[in-house]
């Protein structure tokens, strides 16, 4: 009977709390322009340094190229330090000022492509194909910054 009413109890706490919850955006908190694109890669095991490797020569030298161009904000690699817990093991983030610098953009596809050699995108297309022999991306986000009052 005490477990009944512990349970009843505890429910009802539960539920008014929930139903007193009344924040509202742009009053209790902010929503961030800026927009982080991040990618979870599940590494295989003892294939952290070949798969870092192809990103230098890939996904890294792309993303320093619209970082000068001013197309992205900044970018950056996180590696678990528990490399064999949980469904990735890797991020991959992109930053940018805000979501329009997502929306597709005939100058900005431009700018880029006459940086990003004819070489460099065939030594691209031929790195990529050994990814699926060393990694999973597990998942895809667009994340922007909660800023609580």
């Amino acid at each position: 009977m005490k477990t009944i009413k512990l349970f009843i109890s505890f429910t009802l706490i539960m539920f008014t709390s929930v139903a007193f919850a009344d924040y509202e955006v742009y009053k209790d908190y902010d929503i961030g322009e800026e927009v982080s694109s991040v990618t979870t890669v599940r590494v295989d095991a003892n294939m952290m340094d070949v798969y870092l490797e192809g990103l230098g020569e890939t996904w890294v030298t792309a993303n320093k190229i619209a970082k000068d161009l001013g197309q992205i904000k900044d970018w950056h690699i996180y590696a678990s330090e528990l490399p064999q817990s949980g469904d990735f093991n890797l991020l991959l983030v992109v930053n940018f000022n805000s979501g329009a610098d997502l929306e597709p953009s005939k100058e900005r596809y431009q700018a880029f492509m006459k940086k990003w050699s004819e070489e460099q995108q065939k030594k691209t297309r031929e790195i990529v194909k050994t990814y699926p022999d060393v990694r999973e991306i597990t998942g895809e986000y667009r994340l922007r910054e909660i800023m609580i009052k």
